[in-house]
């Protein structure tokens, strides 16, 4: 039966490809289910409207997202390793997808944010809920690296903010400049932010954590 089928999850992973590439406003019912090969009485049955679809679009990738920040930002690695990881982990995303199609694709929550924060309400409640998660779960680390001396903030919400504007703001870049290499400046800049010693570059060329023991010796 067509209605019990993965006709969901068609639309699901169609919607997110087009929003990724052309954004959200332009996109039509028939469009989606075109690319999603179900028919338009396929949408209407799991989907009240088009702004129902973003916002589990949303909701799904954040998700995801969510799972694999806390896989990081929660691992047994120093507190600022654990940071580093997650803009490796950035960096090497929007390499793949590029790899993939051409383009940076972005981050989905940002281009949202861009496109219909002035113009969804339910749409902007659920990214300012996602941001605010975000900087909280930055937040967490950003208190444990300053109990350690490894960063000289006084205000560790307002600095976990800053670094998850800076993450996007790269990504936003690298969006708009297709060129991935924008992401380049992410961790020396995110240490600047939190007042850490500048990288160390070893004989490979790869930033490091200056200072910082990288296991559970910590």
């Amino acid at each position: 039966m067509g209605r019990t089928s993965d006709a969901r999850e068609k639309i699901l992973s169609a919607a997110r490809s087009l929003i990724e590439l052309r954004g959200y406003s332009a996109l039509g019912v028939a469009e989606i289910c075109k690319t999603a090969g179900v028919p338009k009485g396929s949408f209407y049955y799991f989907f009240a409207s088009k702004e129902a679809l973003a916002l589990t679009v949303v909701d799904e990738q954040w998700a995801g997202q969510r799972r694999a920040w806390e896989r990081v930002l929660r691992g047994e690695a120093a507190p600022l390793s654990r940071l580093r990881l997650l803009f490796e982990e950035t960096e090497a995303g929007q390499r793949a997808g590029q790899r993939s199609c051409g383009t940076v694709a972005g981050c989905l929550f940002g281009n949202l944010t861009l496109e219909l924060s002035n113009q969804t309400e339910a749409v902007r409640d659920r990214l300012q809920g996602i941001f605010e998660a975000q900087v909280e779960m930055v937040e967490s680390v950003v208190a444990e690296a300053l109990v350690r001396g490894e960063v000289s903030v006084t205000d560790t919400r307002a600095a976990a903010r800053a670094v998850v504007a800076q993450l996007e703001g790269q990504v936003m870049f690298a969006k708009l400049y297709n060129d991935t290499d924008r992401l380049g400046p992410l961790w020396a800049n995110c240490l600047a932010l939190l007042g850490a010693p500048a990288p160390r570059i070893d004989a490979t060329g790869v930033a490091g954590v200056a200072g910082v023991a990288d296991a559970a010796d910590a």
